[in-house]
């Protein structure tokens, strides 16, 4: 592994700010390309009770970015939708590395839990 130096910590935030973000565990159902990127591939996620398109910018940071279906991952679900590249996403799929450079890795569950379960 290449020489890593971490960022500096971000400023404080109260326990009110972590909260209101809502971060919960889904099931990536299906994986898709999206016509007009290069880099954004489309997520169907299953949350229990909802689905919900996600889009992200997977597809150059993977050989087979459809490895990711049937894997759970952890989503921050109340931004508000976004629309890329012609498509609307619900949500942001949390993952760990991209801001420093760091090939991407999923935030995932150690072991199978129920989709829809919140994070925190």
């Amino acid at each position: 592994m290449n020489e890593f130096t971490p960022a500096p910590v971000k400023p404080l935030v109260t326990i009110e700010a972590l909260e209101a973000l809502d971060i919960r565990v889904g099931t990536i159902e299906r994986v898709e390309e999206v016509a007009r990127s290069e880099k954004l591939m489309k997520l169907t996620v299953n949350f229990g009770d909802h689905t919900r398109t996600i889009l992200a910018g997977i597809r150059k940071e993977r050989d087979n970015p459809r490895e990711l279906e049937t894997r759970q991952a952890l989503f921050v679900l109340n931004l508000e939708p976004r629309k890329m590249a012609g498509e609307i996403s619900e949500g942001m799929l949390f993952d760990i590395g991209y801001a420093d450079g760091v090939a991407p890795a999923l935030a995932l569950p150690e072991r199978p839990v129920p989709n829809g379960a919140r994070a925190g």
